[in-house]
């Protein structure tokens, strides 16, 4: 008898992959023998693989915004001796359920979308007022219609390597520092109004390595002039990771660090998920829908009448959301999780 077997649509965001792992230990709580394979972009594929829940991440070649119709059908064939018994779709365009449609998958769920009746059998109503977190829309659909979700949800847990952290560090001709490290994510891929200002960043690396930290700038090749502007206002003291490290090298090293700084970005959900102590900024995105998963996180959000815009620019010009968060708050709350961390060391057992 073979173990009942799951086909997942992933997100393409990186955030939303690592929240869609609450979808995955969900699954696996429910029959412990389930297979769960994730078809996503191949850019992902490093937190799927630091995901113990995924039994195979299959990379999708497809192009962002294109049909790219006989691919999805080339794909969706072969995979039909698989014999997977339901595909959860965690996208919810119209291409996206074409492959498991043509896998001949007998149970296809996802919640209503773009004219996706017939490709997808399960079709789920979304209750944005029940459901209000990305997260909870992900788990729901491992669930029956309308049953209560679980309490607590699940929470993503990514398994970093401490010696890929190592090889990561000697690539770059680094050793491992003696002092503890604060690791920055001053990028947003979204963009610039969910960037905290450089400036603030520098103001708050110039503290830590007064403090005797080091201080690591992590970001993508996009975020690298921000990285090289925050480590020349800093003195050019930090580890500029800029556009240096593949993401799965950047989660490796994070979970090195003491404690982290981002953004609401793909990076905050990894420190989340790798249980860093954690400061997360929030400006022109909403809280409430995309928190970071972990007990550990701290989040400043001023609530301006004008925020979440959800814009990918400030609408006013101003960015008073993020702009006005001042370093000393986040200077405070790095003391307040930082002096957790020491006080558990000194506690007698």
């Amino acid at each position: 008898m073979t173990n009942r077997q799951i086909l997942v649509i992933g997100p393409s965001w990186i955030g939303d992959m690592i929240l869609a792992q609450s979808l995955f230990k969900l699954l696996e709580q429910q029959d412990e023998d389930c297979a769960i394979d994730v078809a996503a972009p191949a850019w992902t594929l490093p937190l799927l693989e630091r995901m113990p829940e995924v039994r195979q991440a299959i990379a999708l070649p497809f192009q962002h915004g294109k049909l790219d119709l006989w691919q999805r059908i080339r794909i969706g064939r072969a995979l039909r001796p698989k014999g997977y018994e339901q595909a959860i779709l965690l996208t919810n365009s119209f291409k996206s359920a074409i492959l498991p449609f043509v896998a001949g998958i007998p149970r296809r769920t996802g919640f209503r979308g773009e004219m996706r009746y017939g490709l997808i059998n399960d079709l789920r109503r979304l209750d944005p007022v029940r459901l209000p977190m990305t997260v909870q829309r992900f788990v729901a659909l491992g669930l029956p219609p309308e049953a209560p979700l679980p309490e607590p949800l699940p929470r993503p847990e990514l398994i970093a390597s401490p010696e890929g952290a190592l090889q990561a560090l000697r690539r770059l001709g680094r050793e491992l520092p003696d002092s503890p490290v604060l690791g920055l994510c001053p990028g947003a891929e979204y963009g610039p109004a969910k960037r905290w200002p450089e400036e603030h960043y520098a103001a708050v690396a110039r503290w830590a390595l007064e403090q005797g930290y080091a201080v690591w700038l992590f970001g993508s090749a996009k975020d690298a002039a921000i990285t090289q502007a925050i480590d020349r206002l800093s003195g050019n003291r930090c580890l500029d990771l800029g556009g240096k490290t593949r993401l799965g090298e950047a989660i490796d090293l994070m979970s090195l660090c003491s404690a982290v700084v981002s953004n609401d970005s793909g990076l905050m959900h990894v420190a989340a998920a790798l249980d860093r102590p954690l400061v997360a900024l929030y400006g022109s995105s909403d809280p409430h829908h995309t928190p970071p998963m972990s007990e550990r996180a701290s989040i400043l959000h001023l609530g301006l009448p004008c925020s979440p815009c959800f814009a990918r620019e400030c609408p006013l010009g101003h960015l008073k959301c993020l702009r006005d968060i001042a370093p000393a708050q986040v200077i405070a709350l790095l003391h307040q999780r930082l002096d957790k961390i020491n006080t558990s060391k000194t506690d007698p057992a």
